[in-house]
């Protein structure tokens, strides 16, 4: 369980000197994880020990709700007054993501109906 979480700090400690060394608008652990996917996609797929590890954290996922909570008491004065644009985003976020997915459902779905017949 150990090398696996140092698996995962080392891709999230890689993807952080990523993005300051090329200030990229992206977070670090979010290029961590790509480049960790990367990496098994090319091995063939996650160890053993990396997979129960990982399902470990899923199981505790809710602590990490903790700070966001704690964030939204912080700044409830800074929340309540920019309620507006907030929750336009979120409306707007959600809806375009419902419609994507829809979009790309209906694509996958005509295509496997449909297989490319080789030539």
């Amino acid at each position: 369980m150990l090398q696996a979480l140092t698996l995962l700090l080392v891709f999230q400690l890689v993807g952080e000197v990523i993005v300051r060394a090329f200030a990229l608008p992206v977070p670090g652990p979010v290029i961590g994880m790509a480049l960790l996917f990367v990496a098994l996609m090319l091995r063939g797929g996650p160890s053993e020990s990396l997979r129960d590890t990982a399902g470990s954290l899923l199981q505790h996922l809710s602590l990490l709700f903790v700070p966001a909570g704690t964030g939204v008491i912080l700044y409830g004065s800074r929340l309540a007054e920019e309620w507006l644009p907030l929750t336009a985003a979120l409306l707007g976020s959600t809806f375009l993501t419902i419609a994507l997915t829809a979009l790309l459902l209906r694509a996958l779905g005509k295509r496997s109906r449909h297989p490319e017949r080789p030539s």
